[in-house]
């Protein structure tokens, strides 16, 4: 597969390369990100390859990643309608005014006339909610953001941080009052973050929402730079983010991402970003790259194809252990398959034996 082998985003008709440019790391303004200058080097590049989904927020580098994307792109009608530009909204830019941020009417449109300024481009192709605010109606959410659909401002919605639940009472309210509902679900999903397979992917797949994974290598820790050898050797910059995830569970699995990817002639890090595209429901991984050599790093992911075997293993150092009611999930043919097979599914019958009556 290579970056011009486009996928449909969810029950949408929106055409997405496999890998989504994060422009999270787009300016310096945090101290650790990337240059005007290499920020649009990144961008052409990602581009030359095939690549036309590019993903930001408002509250990106204060706002300067938008301003950034929009400074190269956006005053280039050629380059604009070729790309699928998503932002977010949710972030609060201006202290000390508590309508400026989260979901409610007021901020949205705000927020949206904000991006759109920034970008400079008459619509967003995918404008995210980035986190869920628990002090608005989630009606009142969707029906903003439905106005601005029809206005032609945003093109497609899309959903991210946000519990299951909320998700499956936004698309539902959306859908039975005809308004735009989410098409993607963006979501913290990797070898080390697998804990949204218990309720998050699930609800993907029932509700057709094409599933974006941000943070696909744990902040770096699955990059390969980090083993047991240098632990202490984290950079200060984004050292936080990465420190509590440097653990012996971690280290054992860079070791055998490491084995895989001898075997594949490639890269720790390409193996992991392979593993996260297979996963279902998948459409397209948001891979940061704050230098250029590590987009044409993370780029070479798409050509990793792991065997069963390869998944097997490393499924075996982390999948995770579920909660309640899927942790009964195992024992539930046997309740209800009546020591029938269904779908593939057999399990001999736990509650009455053939030749038995009920009372």
């Amino acid at each position: 597969m290579s970056l011009d082998q486009y996928v449909t985003l969810g029950r949408s008709g929106l055409r997405v390369s496999p890998l989504c440019l994060g422009a999270m790391t787009f300016g310096e303004e945090h101290g650790w990100g990337s240059s005007v200058e290499e920020s649009r080097q990144i961008m052409d590049r990602f581009i030359d390859l095939g690549g036309n989904f590019i993903d930001t927020a408002n509250g990106y580098t204060k706002g300067h990643s938008e301003k950034i994307i929009g400074d190269h792109v956006g005053r280039d009608a050629s380059k604009r309608d070729r790309l699928v530009i998503a932002t977010k909204f949710s972030s609060n830019l201006y202290p000390g005014d508590p309508n400026a941020g989260g979901s409610g009417r007021k901020s949205i449109v705000a927020a949206c006339e904000n991006s759109l300024r920034r970008l400079q481009t008459d619509y967003i192709d995918l404008y995210w909610l980035h986190n869920w605010d628990i002090h608005t109606p989630i009606d009142e959410t969707m029906a903003a953001l439905d106005d601005l659909v029809r206005a032609g401002k945003v093109r497609y919605l899309g959903v991210s941080d946000t519990p299951a639940w909320k998700v499956a009472q936004a698309n539902v309210t959306a859908r039975f009052r005809g308004w735009s509902s989410f098409i993607g679900l963006q979501i913290e999903y990797s070898l080390l973050e697998r804990s949204v397979e218990q309720e998050l992917v699930p609800m993907a797949s029932e509700f057709g929402l094409g599933i974006t994974p941000w943070s696909p290598l744990k902040m770096g820790a699955l990059s390969g730079k980090y083993t047991r050898e240098n632990a202490g050797q984290v950079k200060a910059d984004r050292g936080a983010y990465i420190a509590s995830a440097l653990n012996e569970k971690t280290y054992a699995l860079v070791d055998e991402l490491g084995v895989i990817a001898e075997a594949h002639d490639s890269t720790v890090a390409a193996v992991a970003l392979a593993w996260v595209q297979v996963q279902p429901g998948v459409t397209s991984t948001i891979i940061g790259a704050r230098r250029l050599a590590q987009l044409e790093d993370n780029v070479k992911a798409l050509g990793v194809k792991l065997t069963t075997e390869d998944l097997a293993r490393l499924d075996t150092l982390t999948k995770p252990t579920l909660g309640f009611p899927q942790s009964m999930q195992p024992m539930f043919p046997a309740i209800h398959n009546g020591g029938t097979t269904i779908n593939g599914v057999y399990a001999p019958s736990i509650l009455i034996q053939p030749g038995e009556k009920p009372y």
